[in-house]
């Protein structure tokens, strides 16, 4: 089972380069970030045409995630809780069964949290405070559960071309790192390191042409519970689709899995 993340940056405005990707790729669960629409606004029909079951939680303009499944979807849950005042949408789960038995895949869009000294960044930590509280729970179904998104975390030097750009940045901030190794010390395996520990950036800045200077952070990321570890074969970064026409600044990252 091929299971990819994709910050989409705009579904409307990479609608293009998603299609093709999904016809050449064919990948079996995809999980976007920033979708930028509300639901009834997302090209679900297109996308069902291909052969994906189809669940969104949008939010006009900002945020909003989905999820794309070959598999039918056996549960969703959408929000995350903690926070009833919390309206952006920035969490999506689906359940899926397959014949080695049930999987669960929870997509995230977590938050920026720049500039640094001001609210957002308190809500990026409150948000992430949130997360490992989810994932507590999540961890003790003892199943396999693949948490992936866009994380907003670089989690050490390796995961930048140039490190000491981003130091103060709430990417790469002690209390940010803090809560990412909380969620690796709960049991998560990070997918990437998990099968290499060479550098494999995700993400190249529109505004500081980063691709042009091939100046790279590793953000995007799948997280695995030991049960989905265990099965985890490979993982991908499909960088050829930073350099299409009307990119978004992230590209797919995919795990592979046997299931």
């Amino acid at each position: 089972m091929r299971i990819v993340t994709w910050n989409i940056n705009g579904v409307k405005a990479r609608m293009g380069a998603m299609m093709k990707w999904l016809e050449d790729v064919k990948p079996d669960i995809v999980c976007l970030q920033e979708i930028k629409v509300v639901d009834e606004e997302f090209p679900r029909l297109e996308i069902e045409a291909m052969g994906y079951n189809v669940e969104t939680f949008g939010q006009k303009s900002w945020n909003g995630v989905a999820i794309l499944s070959k598999n039918r979807f056996d549960e969703v849950t959408r929000g995350l809780p903690g926070d009833d005042g919390d309206e952006q949408s920035r969490l999506i789960e689906g359940v899926f069964s397959t014949e080695s038995g049930a999987i669960r895949v929870c997509c995230i869009y977590l938050p920026n949290g720049n500039p640094v000294k001001t609210d957002k960044f308190t809500y990026k930590l409150s948000w992430m405070d949130r997360l490992i509280t989810y994932v507590e729970g999540r961890l003790a179904l003892e199943e396999p559960f693949v948490l992936l998104g866009d994380f907003n975390i670089i989690p050490a030097a390796i995961d930048a071309t140039f490190p000491d750009k981003w130091v103060g940045d709430a990417a790469y901030r002690p209390e940010s790192a803090e809560r990412w190794r909380a969620l690796l010390n709960m049991g998560l395996v990070d997918a990437q390191r998990a099968v290499s520990d060479e550098p494999n950036h995700t993400f190249w800045d529109f505004k500081t042409f980063g691709w042009d200077r091939q100046d790279g952070i590793r953000i995007d990321h799948l997280l695995l519970s030991p049960q989905a570890a265990d099965r985890l074969q490979d993982v991908f970064v499909h960088r050829e689709v930073r350099g299409w026409d009307k990119p978004s600044d992230h590209v797919p990252v995919e795990g592979t899995f046997l299931f």
